[in-house]
This record gives structure tokens, sequence and C-alpha cells, in this order.
């Protein structure tokens, strides 16, 4: 493919509350043995683009463990590859991202010593398949300067999503970014195709005027200027930025379609392998439409429910409805209901939690720090 792609992974939403203190957005596990970044990667890789950037900031540790071996999603290669860029010291520049489009020019080089025409941009927090060649086609043949990626948005509030209309040759005449009240319902996916040159030009310009956000300063400020258009897209798609959209995304996933459309149909969704043995069931135990991982031991009723790797299920557990993320020790009598059980947890026996108002995150302060 004639395009290079970037990642967008490295920042930080307060609406994922405890979830994200020790994990980079990207890194946040999915349907019981993904992170959420590896659907951009083998959206990425299943469309041929060879060399990939990952620009990667906050609470990265996770994240860049999960991205030591670019072998997963077949950028082991000698040409191209996958390069992961995080905020870097240097004698003319001591900042850390302070927007997209300063995390794009300050690596800039990177992009400059390229030689790909193209550029597809995608974010770290996306669920979704998609074979950008369809979208550079699309892009060339109307002779776009930027293609933005939209679907329509099925949930009620779309404050925090960048909103926009397209006339009827799809050109975009207005975006705007997170409104509090919205007349349209079509969103943004965070998804751009633009040429190479265009976009080292309107970030060298950003960073003279001292700007430094992507859709801010560049989208929002040049959609009058420059050809944006807007490619629809009608399959799955979401995006995990708040507590409930990642409780959502991975209830979906219990659904025999969503499994079927991710992991059935080709091309898969790739990611890191971890050596673990097939999941237990001991006597006496029973799951009804749950998804388990690799490593768990199960010993209790499971119900509706997500469990990750290497989860340990005491005696007469209740799970319903609820969300156990990777490393997990359930004692014995333990209820967990409407939640979502942060990773390397030890829940004492005869625990008892349930989210009434809404999903209840569970974290027991103990002496386990890995994550």
């Amino acid at each position: 493919m004639r395009a290079l792609g970037i990642i967008l992974a490295g920042g930080n939403n307060n609406k994922m509350r405890e979830l994200s203190n020790k994990r980079a957005i990207a890194a946040m596990p999915i349907a019981g043995s993904y992170r959420s970044i590896d659907f951009s990667l083998s959206n990425m890789a299943n469309s041929h683009i060879q060399k990939v950037a990952v620009l990667t900031q906050y609470n990265a540790r996770s994240l860049n463990e999960h991205l030591s071996s670019s072998k997963w999603w077949d950028f082991g290669r000698k040409q191209g590859g996958m390069y992961v860029f995080t905020p870097t010291v240097t004698a003319d520049n001591s900042w850390w991202y302070r927007g997209t489009a300063d995390a794009i020019y300050q690596n800039l080089s990177w992009l400059k010593s390229s030689h790909e025409p193209y550029v597809v941009i995608a974010s770290g927090d996306g669920i979704y398949k998609l074979d950008y060649n369809k979208v550079l086609e699309y892009h060339i043949a109307k002779r776009a300067d930027v293609t933005v990626v939209c679907t329509e948005c099925k949930e009620e509030d779309t404050s925090r999503f960048g909103v926009l209309k397209m006339n009827e040759e799809s050109r975009i005449e207005e975006f705007d970014e997170k409104p509090m009240v919205s007349q349209s319902n079509l969103i943004s996916t965070g998804i751009y195709v633009i040429r190479r040159r265009q976009l080292i030009e309107m970030v060298e310009r950003c960073a003279q005027e001292d700007r430094h956000d992507l859709v801010k300063d560049i989208l929002i400020r040049y959609k009058n200027l420059k050809r944006i258009y807007g490619y629809k897209i009608n399959t799955y798609w979401n995006n995990i930025s708040t507590v409930d959209s990642y409780y959502r995304t991975n209830m979906d996933f219990l659904k025999p379609e969503v499994r079927d459309y991710f992991f059935g149909q080709y091309p898969g969704i790739n990611s890191k392998i971890d050596d673990l043995p097939p999941a237990k069931y001991n006597p006496g135990c029973s799951v009804k439409n749950s998804l388990i991982a690799s490593g768990c031991i199960i010993n209790g009723k499971i119900e509706n429910s997500v469990i990750f790797k290497d989860v340990y299920v005491g005696n007469n557990c209740y799970i319903k409805n609820s969300i156990v993320l990777n490393n997990v020790y359930l004692g014995d009598n333990t209820h967990i209901e409407n939640c979502i059980v942060e990773s390397r947890d030890t829940i004492r026996a005869n625990s008892y939690h349930c989210g009434e108002d809404g999903i209840k995150i569970v974290v027991e302060k103990n002496e386990r720090y890995a994550i």
C-alpha cells in the first residue's frame, strides 16, 4: 500500500477513572485476550501498510511491553516495520507531546525520511475492522486533501466525539469537536487519510503558530480552505474512552455475530500471545454466555461476563454482568455483579461488590505490583 501509518496512543482520559491509573487507554484489555491497540495495528497490517509509527506518552509501560515485539502483527521486517516513539528531550525541545499535532511534529523527521505519498492516521482506542485501501482509493477518487472516516453514532450523547455534517458530494461543511449540543449524529472515528507532504506542511505551520491539536487546529480551521471529505462506514465501530463505553464494548463480544465478525471472518485481529494453558473448569462450576480466557481456573458460577487471562475463581463465587481483568484472584464465596475488577487484584473471600447505579470499578489495595 502506498501509505504509512501513524497510531496516536499517547492520550489520557479522566472518564476512564481508576482504569487509566496504571495503563494507557490503548493498552486496555478487550474481549478476553486482546488489547485496544491490537485492532488498529491489525488493520494496518491487513491493509498491507508496511511502516507504522505508534506515538505513546501517558502511562506507557504496559503498552510498550505489549509492543516489545512487532512480529505478532507481521511488522518484523527488514524494511519498514513498527516504530514506537515516546517524547524525547533534545537540545531544542524538552516538551512532552502537547497535543496530537505536536506529537506528529516532534517526530517529523520520521515523516520526512519516508517515501510513501500518503499517511493513514488512526487512534489507539477504536475497536473496529477497516480496509484502509478502500479509504485511500476514495481519497484519490475525490481528489481530497483530507479524508475523515465517519460513522453514525448509536449513542444519545455525542459530546465526546467530533460531530460533522457533509453535503451531497460527501464534502465536510461543518465540523464541531465535542459540542455540548449537536444537530447531527454523524461522528468522526479518529481515522484520517492525508498526503504526506501536505501533513508535514500543515503540522509545521501549526507549530509556528503555537497550535498543537490535529482536529481543532487543522481539520476545523482548514475545513473551508481545503477539500476535506467524509468516508462513511456502517460496520461495527466503538470507542472505549469512558468506563461505560469500555464495559459496553466488552459485553458486545458476548454476541456471536460480533465475535464472528472480528475473529471468524478474514482478515482477523492479531495480538501478542502469552504462554498460558487452556482454561480449566473444575467439577461443579457453571458458565453461561461468557468469555473465559486462557490460564483461568473456574470453580464458581459465571453469567454474561468477560474473564481475562490468568484469573482464579474460588468456590461458590458468583460473577454476573461483569468484567474481570488479567491475573485476579477471587476468594471463595465472592459476589461480583455489574462490576469491572482491576487487574492483579486479590479479592478477599466473602466479599460483595455490586454496581447499583452504573458500573462499579473494584480496586483492592494489595502487594501485587505488576500489571
